[in-house]
């Protein structure tokens, strides 16, 4: 391990990356977007929204398949997303995935300010933290550095904007030395087109080795908890 990190800031998302919560979100969202439009949702449309913010992902699902989304259907999805998934939560609690704690752990030991950012909304990827028992740094301690939510900045994924406010909470400066890890396409597109140094796709939430392989990226790895061995 280097004496001095080749990165200074690790952006992390959060499902599927840090945190193992069953698939609930898609399927959460799956099942609002269908009740709305009285009819399935196709699993390949689903899929080109993972990552992003769930309320652009509703909008953007609505205009794909009823060619409109007007702001009354989307709050309407939105609500009832968040219905689905706090049910699906609360039967199933999400948890780190494995190694992913201790692997943050060992990060900021090193100096490495670790700070998770999302396209969940505050409201829930604080109830998922609260129910892993993870908490946000104030000053000291904690078990992250800082949470970026996707209602905290002016577009979600794959705009660079979640990378830049985490790099405004991290106090860090240069996007040479920030890693960004996601399991998704769009996070490693958020990377990127942040101009992040390190963007790495981890293969454990939704995206397939084939298909983050197809996108810009300097390294893929099977899990976050893997993540130190870049130090």
């Amino acid at each position: 391990m280097s004496a001095h990190p080749p990165f200074a800031l690790a952006a992390l998302d959060m499902a599927g990356t840090t945190v193992q919560e069953g698939g609930a979100v898609y399927a959460a969202l799956d099942e609002a977007v269908a009740a709305r439009i009285g009819r399935a949702v196709p699993a390949e449309t689903l899929h080109r929204w993972t990552g992003t913010s769930k309320r652009e992902a509703a909008a953007g699902l609505l205009t794909e398949l009823t060619g409109a989304a007007a702001e009354a259907d989307v709050d309407a999805v939105y609500a009832d997303f968040t219905v689905r998934l706090a049910e699906a939560y609360a039967a199933s609690p999400p948890v780190a995935l494995p190694g992913v704690t201790e692997a943050v752990g060992e990060l900021r030991a090193a100096g490495v300010k670790v700070v998770l950012q999302t396209g969940y909304s505050r409201e829930v990827a604080t109830s998922i933290l609260k129910a892993m028992g993870w908490t946000v740094a104030d000053g000291a301690g904690g078990t992250v550095d800082g949470l970026v939510a996707s209602d905290e900045v002016a577009a979600s994924r794959p705009a660079p904007y979640l990378v830049f406010r985490a790099m405004e909470l991290a106090g860090v400066t240069d996007v040479a030395r920030v890693l960004v890890a996601g399991d998704t396409p769009n996070d490693l597109r958020a990377g990127v087109n942040a101009g992040a140094g390190f963007v790495v796709g981890v293969l454990s939430g939704a995206g397939t080795a084939p298909e983050l392989g197809a996108c810009r990226h300097t390294h893929l790895l099977e899990s976050a908890a893997l993540l130190p061995g870049l130090l």
